[in-house]
C-alpha cells in the first residue's frame, strides 16, 4: 500500500496533466462534430480490426465443417449431372433419378501394392453397399469391396484385380481398363480393336454397359499406343487425371437400377449346357 502511495506522489504532476488532458480531450470531441466523428471513425477501425482477426482464426478452425458442407452440396451437383438426359440437366429432385451420391472422404491409401485398396468414412449406415462406384471431382477412383456399419474399403484403380469397361470418348471405341502394377500415374486400356482411330491426348471415359458408374465420366487421357503381339488389339497409357497417391473427398454412386438389369442380363442369357 506504501508502494502505491509513494508512486503516486512522485508521479503526481504526471498523472494530474494526464487525467486533466483526458478531461479536455473528451469535452473537445463532445462539443466538436469533427473531432466525434474522427474517433468513432478511429474506434471502428481498431474494432473492425480485432473482430476481422478473430474471424480469422474462427474460419481456420471451422474449415472442416466448410469442407464436409462443399462435400454434400457437390454430392446433390454431381446427382443432378449423372442423372441428366442428353445435354439438358434433369430438374427432378435426386432421390428421383437412377443414381444416389453419398459423399465421403478416404481416411487410409495404399498405392505402392500390387492390389492397393482405400478406406473411407462412409458405410453400411450411410447406406454404402458393395460394388457401388467411386468418383472424385476429377474422374474414377474405384468401387466399394467391402462395408462395415460406419467404413468401406475400394478397390482402386491401382488393383492388378480392377476391371472396367471404357470407352475412347470421341469415337466410343470400347476396351477393359486396367493396372499392370507399374506406375501410379497411369492405367491401361486393353482389348482396344484396331479399327479404331487413336491418338495420344484423347480423352477415355466411362462406358455405357457399366452398371457401376454412369457413361462418360472421366477417367484419362492416352499417353501411348501399343498393339498387343497375341490378340493384335491395341493396348493403351491411359494418364489418370487423378492424383491416385493425394486423395480427399470423394462420392460414392449407387445405380438404384442395378440389380433390376442384372436380373434382366441373367435371365436373357441362357445358361451353359
Amino acid at each position: 500500500m506504501q508502494q502505491i502511495v509513494n508512486f503516486l506522489f512522485k508521479n503526481s504532476i504526471t498523472l494530474l496533466f494526464l487525467l486533466l488532458l483526458g478531461i479536455s480531450l473528451s469535452f473537445t470531441i463532445q462539443s466538436h462534430a469533427y473531432h466525434r466523428s474522427r474517433t468513432i471513425t478511429s474506434a471502428n477501425a481498431v474494432t473492425g480490426y480485432v473482430y476481422g482477426q478473430i474471424n480469422k482464426v474462427e474460419m481456420y478452425f471451422s474449415l472442416s465443417e466448410e469442407n464436409q458442407k462443399l462435400a454434400s452440396e457437390n454430392a446433390l451437383l454431381k446427382n443432378m449431372l449423372f442423372n441428366k438426359k442428353d445435354t439438358v440437366l434433369a430438374t427432378v429432385p435426386p432421390s428421383l433419378g437412377i443414381y444416389k451420391v453419398i459423399p465421403g472422404k478416404v481416411i487410409a491409401n495404399s498405392y505402392s501394392l500390387q492390389e492397393n485398396y482405400l478406406t473411407i468414412n462412409k458405410g453400411t449406415a450411410d447406406g454404402v453397399k458393395e460394388d457401388m462406384g467411386v468418383v472424385s471431382s476429377l474422374g474414377v477412383i474405384g468401387y466399394i469391396e467391402k462395408t462395415s456399419k460406419g467404413y468401406s474399403t475400394i478397390i482402386s484403380v491401382l488393383n492388378k484385380k480392377f476391371r472396367l469397361g471404357a470407352k475412347i470418348k470421341k469415337n466410343n471405341h470400347f476396351g477393359t481398363l486396367t493396372w499392370n502394377g507399374k506406375s501410379t500415374g497411369f492405367a491401361q486400356l486393353v482389348d482396344v480393336p484396331r479399327l479404331a482411330t487413336v491418338v495420344k491426348g484423347d480423352t477415355i471415359v466411362t462406358g455405357a454397359e457399366s452398371t457401376i458408374f454412369p457413361e462418360n465420366i472421366p477417367i484419362g487421357t492416352i499417353e501411348k499406343v501399343y498393339i498387343d503381339k497375341k490378340t493384335n488389339y491395341y493396348t493403351l497409357d491411359i494418364r489418370l487425371f487423378n492424383d491416385m497417391t493425394s486423395l480427399g473427398y470423394i462420392y460414392i454412386m449407387e445405380n438404384k437400377d442395378r440389380e433390376e438389369i442384372q436380373q434382366l442380363q441373367q435371365a436373357t442369357v441362357p445358361p451353359n449346357e
